[in-house]
């Protein structure tokens, strides 16, 4: 395995590389493309996931453009009824799996080295991968350019290094351990703790309370709250699309007379559209998270919240949170949902995405990251310089707080301006399906639908609220680049 050559030399087989390279193949017909990755199997921290994790957002425009999944249906029972499906982080593994072994490699343009690390690459652009059971080194001649797929640096709990110390005897868990405590039933926790204020956290509330856990046995450490996206406004499709628009003129009414991202929030809850699990706490983390009023209200059922700040020890039957301590029971199991996603800050002074003999795939539409990586393979493609490339699509933050949100917002508007007057990118948008509108009201003109109506009034309310938008984006944009200075 030495002295091989490729394109496009991909690293991370997770859905942000798949999505990069499965846009490339179609667009680039004469491209090689090589990926290097260190999981047995393609999906990068899918396939680390919890064993009931499910997409936020409904699969129709999630994972790479040519591939559907298999089921997107509408839910008729449970806390997401009357949406579309979520698939299972088991649905979204074996959808990686079709796409690399039915799509990229019989093209014959793929290789792909699982169990693999990148080591670097010399000044001639020669690739060093190693095999990371065997040890093994080889050489890979990248040909035109290194395409870093790791932006994200996604973290998962079974994989991430806890912030805090844990003394002997006291049981911390992963929320994938959760289904196997039916296994010994002697050891059946008499009491939970959630660790953790994310959607890892919310997950694990809700899989306790469907389980049949009752609410008065589990505490949640919620360290911030967090604002979420009302899931029946996210919804693909014809019959969903006014929804969707009314959403989206509800944020730039909300922007055009807000003073902050806070008061942005607070506007479009009183709509229904941003959601939060206490009514009477103020959010402070924004991290896009998708939710259904189902599961909004068997969050509520758990009264039991502890809101003392980051967890730093754990004992047997106390919790630690620096100087201050709070008592539990004895027989406690804890839930380590404290896993961040993704770096929120590191990106600030990341760069474009194109650089010469690299691409650095990052969010151009926040937040869908796929949707993302196919757009770059697109103008990889068709445009000749980084400048033109750049400029078409500039990144955006992912946001950690409600204050950064403006910022990500008019990165998104500009961009879509942007797509949207450039006539062979809008065409491409009007059939991609990892595109949320465009496939859908490109059918909808084709079949002359009357609810197209809905889109009239957006465009003037993007008229109305762009100065606002600006405004407030700019603010938003200084407080994120300046957090990102901070230790």
């Amino acid at each position: 395995m030495t002295d091989l050559s490729t394109d496009y030399l991909i690293i991370g087989a997770g859905a942000v590389g798949l999505a990069f390279a499965d846009t490339l193949l179609d667009e680039d017909p004469t491209s090689h493309i090589t990926f290097v990755d260190k999981h047995a199997r393609p999906g990068g921290h899918w396939n680390d996931a919890y064993p009931f994790v499910a997409l936020h957002q409904p699969s129709a425009f999630y994972g790479v453009n040519s591939m559907a999944f298999p089921s997107e249906q509408i839910d008729d029972h449970g806390p997401n009824k009357g949406l579309y499906a979520l698939a299972s982080g088991a649905e979204v593994t074996a959808y990686f799996e079709r796409v690399m072994h039915h799509r990229l490699l019989p093209s014959g343009r793929v290789a792909y080295h699982r169990l693999s690390e990148f080591r670097g690459r010399d000044e001639h652009g020669t690739a060093r991968i190693a095999g990371v059971l065997s040890g093994e080194e080889h050489s890979i001649a990248v040909r035109r350019k290194l395409v870093d797929a790791t932006f994200y640096q996604t973290s998962v709990p079974s994989t991430h290094t806890r912030a805090f110390a844990v003394a002997d005897g006291v049981q911390v868990i992963a929320p994938g351990a959760l289904p196997d405590l039916w296994k010994d039933p002697a050891r059946a926790p008499g009491h939970f703790v959630i660790l953790g204020g994310g959607k890892t956290a919310m997950d694990t509330g809700v899989w306790l309370i469907e389980a049949g856990v009752a609410p008065d046995r589990i505490q949640w450490v919620r360290p911030r709250d967090s604002w979420l996206n009302n899931r029946k406004y996210i919804q693909p499709g014809e019959d969903f699309l006014a929804a969707t628009v009314e959403n989206q003129i509800a944020h730039l009414e909300a922007i055009a007379g807000a003073e902050d991202g806070h008061a942005v929030f607070e506007a479009l809850e009183a709509g229904g559209y941003m959601l939060r699990i206490d009514p009477d706490v103020r959010p402070a983390m924004y991290h896009y998270a998708v939710i259904s009023e189902g599961e909004i209200a068997l969050l509520r059922r758990i009264t039991q919240v502890i809101r003392t700040g980051r967890v730093t020890a754990i004992e047997q039957g106390q919790l630690h949170f620096g100087a201050v301590s709070h008592p539990v029971p004895e027989d406690t199991l804890f839930i380590d949902c404290t896993a961040r996603a993704v770096p929120f800050t590191a990106e600030a002074n990341s760069g474009p995405q194109f650089r010469g003999d690299t691409i650095v795939l990052q969010p151009v539409h926040v937040p869908l990251v796929t949707l993302s990586a196919a757009i770059t393979a697109f103008l990889e493609a068709h445009y000749p310089d980084d400048t033109t490339k750049n400029q078409l699509a500039r990144t955006g933050p992912l946001t950690d707080t409600p204050e950064t949100f403006p910022y990500a917002f008019m990165m998104n508007l500009m961009n879509r301006g942007t797509w949207s007057q450039t006539p062979e990118i809008a065409a491409w948008l009007a059939a991609a399906r990892l595109d949320p509108t465009g496939p859908t009201v490109a059918r909808m003109i084709a079949a002359g639908d009357p609810r197209l109506a809905a889109l009239s009034g957006f465009r003037a309310a993007v008229k109305e609220a762009m100065p606002a938008v600006i405004r407030l984006g700019m603010a938003a944009k200084a407080i994120h680049e300046n957090a990102a200075q901070q230790p």
